[in-house]
């Protein structure tokens, strides 16, 4: 069994930073891509970025690729989203997703196995 916790979402003013983090435990982790999802209140889930198993190859949705990043630790088990410029519409519960899938090519499309319980992000004045 795959336990995913995330950490680092709390509230901070419009235009400020935050790098969320994701500990992963159970199975091995270099098997697995990794995924960060957001759900803002009332809406879809939507995938934020996603990176493979190796770090070589991430993917960031359109329109924050100048803003967000994602990246991996395989040696602790760890994968982060660093999100700069934080905007008011930004604000949701952000989950941590991977499924067992040595992927090439990070992108939409993965059906997640495993989730976290999600970290609130607040973007507020």
């Amino acid at each position: 069994q795959v336990h995913l916790v995330e950490s680092g979402g709390r509230s901070v003013p419009p235009g400020a930073s935050l790098k969320l983090s994701c500990v992963v435990s159970g199975g091995t982790f270099t098997d697995y891509v990794m995924g960060w999802v957001r759900q803002a209140p009332g809406k879809a889930r939507e995938l934020v970025a996603s990176i493979i198993w190796s770090g070589d190859n991430t993917f960031v949705k359109r329109f924050l690729r100048e803003r967000f990043t994602i990246s991996r630790d395989n040696d602790k088990n760890m994968v982060y989203l660093q999100m700069n410029g934080l905007e008011r519409e930004e604000t949701a519960v952000y989950y941590c997703a991977t499924e067992r899938y040595k992927a090439l090519v990070a992108g939409p499309g993965v059906d997640y196995d495993y989730w976290g319980q999600g970290t609130q992000v607040t973007v507020s004045s």
